[in-house]
Order: structure tokens, then sequence, then C-alpha cells
């Protein structure tokens, strides 16, 4: 018989929890010709998130738990339970109910029946998600399947069943800085995608603001593309030919004996112009130091307090 361990990442989350695992109940009863474990993550949660997996894990033997000494993140929280994992498939799923248990019956079906390696999930639509939010996310997966060779899917969610080769592949990648979805396009393998609508949390708030979700793609952007750096690069080549071209116009009006204005407000704006796009470039180049200045650290990617 098959075992199918459930990575859940949870931070926050008491009052999802109970509602996650009797929607999961409902699926493994289904699904009674293959073994289960659900690892349960707490992230440094400040609720009673960690009680309430041990009360889950009192009642039923299949339950897990693997608690963090702080908030280290979910992609830490991704990571540990696959380590962690034991099945011959692992599957990542969120807690709220976004990601519908219910189609884990079928991505079985995939991998078992149809040779895929991996089946994952994105969401076709975005009803209920802030339209800003909603366009800015677009825009991302845009831009990032344009400056990186790694396959980012518009929609993709974390909620993907994987086989363990798939799983030992990317448990080997030990990065500090990690981003699941360009790590599991980079690592490759034969995946199938399945799309649904989207579907909006069972209970809590959501822990993903605006501003985290920014910074997150800007580690996504980072981890999996030097071509900000090329821009740099290529931006300050062609401002030194720009004034080069300038200089010589410089001259050669002069030696006809044409004389230059002083446009003492234009060259300011010239001036903190060039000096901005400098600093911004300095920026860019600083994001990929700091990153690898974290790597060399060689820091663990979790610490545990408690696990059972």
């Amino acid at each position: 018989m098959d075992r199918i361990s459930v990575v859940v990442p949870c931070y926050n989350e008491e009052e999802v929890m109970p509602l996650f695992y009797k929607e999961m109940k409902r699926v493994m009863d289904r699904m009674n010709y293959a073994g289960f474990e659900i690892i349960f993550v707490d992230d440094g949660s400040k609720d009673n998130t960690l009680q309430i997996a041990k009360n889950l894990k009192a009642v039923d033997e299949r339950i897990r738990y693997i608690s963090f000494s702080k908030n280290f993140g979910k992609e830490a929280a991704i990571f540990a339970g696959l380590e962690n994992s034991t099945g011959d498939y692992v599957v990542m799923m969120d807690v709220d109910l976004q990601d519908p248990p219910s189609l884990l019956e079928e991505m079985y079906r995939y991998v078992k029946e149809e040779g895929y390696d991996s089946v994952a999930t994105r969401r076709v639509t975005r009803e209920g998600e802030p339209k800003l939010r909603s366009f800015f996310a677009r825009r991302f997966y845009h831009l990032m399947n344009h400056i990186s060779k790694t396959d980012i899917v518009d929609g993709a969610r974390d909620y993907r069943l994987m086989n363990r080769q798939m799983v030992d592949a990317i448990v080997n990648m030990k990065e500090y800085n990690r981003f699941s979805k360009g790590i599991f396009g980079w690592v490759g393998f034969k995946t199938k995608w399945i799309e649904y609508n989207n579907i909006e949390r069972a209970a809590g708030e959501t822990k993903w603001s605006f501003r985290k979700l920014l910074f997150y793609s800007f580690d996504g952007i980072v981890a999996f593309s030097t071509m900000p750096l090329g821009i740099a690069s290529f931006s300050g080549l062609f401002l030194c030919l720009l004034s080069f071209i300038g200089i010589i116009i410089v001259m050669v009006r002069y030696l006809i004996g044409v004389k230059s204005a002083y446009g003492w407000s234009s060259m300011t704006c010239i001036i903190l112009f060039v000096s901005g796009f400098q600093l911004f470039c300095m920026g860019v180049l600083g994001q990929y130091l700091a990153k690898t200045y974290l790597e060399v650290k060689e820091r663990p990617i979790y610490i545990v307090r408690e696990k059972g």
C-alpha cells in the first residue's frame, strides 16, 4: 500500500485547523487504498495552533507535528515538511481550505496511472481577491517567465502532489533563500496541471499582506534570474555612450562658435536622474550581494522547538 504524506504549513491557524482535519478525514476515508500521514508544521504560531495539532494527534495516530522555535516563514515550513515526510508520495496543502482536499484523489490517480512525477494545481480565476493584488500577481508571473529560464505557471499554487524522487531532489537543494514555485520548475520532472476556480478561506485571515507578497516576489526574481544585473549593466553602458555623444556635440558647437546657455535647472535634473539611476543599480547589486551573504553564513533553514 502506498503511503501519502500531507505537509500542512500553519501560522496562527487555530480557527481553521479543525475544519481542515474534518475535510481531510473524509478524503482519507474515501482513499482507504492508501496510507496517510498529516504533518502540521507550526511556523512559530502565537495562538493555539500547536495545541490543536497535539489534540488532533491524540485522536488520530496519522497526525504528526513539527513546531519551530520562531516564525521562519512558509518556505521554511514547506522545506521542513518535505524533509521530515516518510511517504511514497508527498502533497503540500494550505490549511485554510483554499487548496481543496477533494482534488487529492484525482491527483493521486494521475501519478499512479498516467506516469506523472507530480500533479500541480493552478487557479484560473481570482474571484474574491483585491483587483490591485490580482493585477500585480499576473504581472509578476508574466515578468518571471520573460526574465527567467525557470517555468513558473500563472496562478500556480503550492498545492502539489509529488513522488519520492522529486521530493528528494527538492530537499537536496539546501539554499537558505527559498522560492518554492521556482524550485519546483527548476528541478523539472513530468508534471500534470489541474485547474480550478479560486476558493476563499474557510476561516481566519490571510497572513499574506500586499507588502509581504511584494517582497516575496522580489525574492523570486533575485533567486531565479540575473536579468536585473544585466539591465543595470547595459543601462550604465547606454548612459556612458549618451554622455560621450553629448561631449562631442558640445565640442562641435564650441568650435563653430555657438555658445551654450547656462541651463542650470536642466543640468540639475540630468545630474539627479543619473545619480538616482546609479543608486538604483547599486540597490539591485546589493540585493544579490545580500542573498549571497545570507547563503555563505550557512544558517539552518529552520530550528525545531518540539515535534511529535
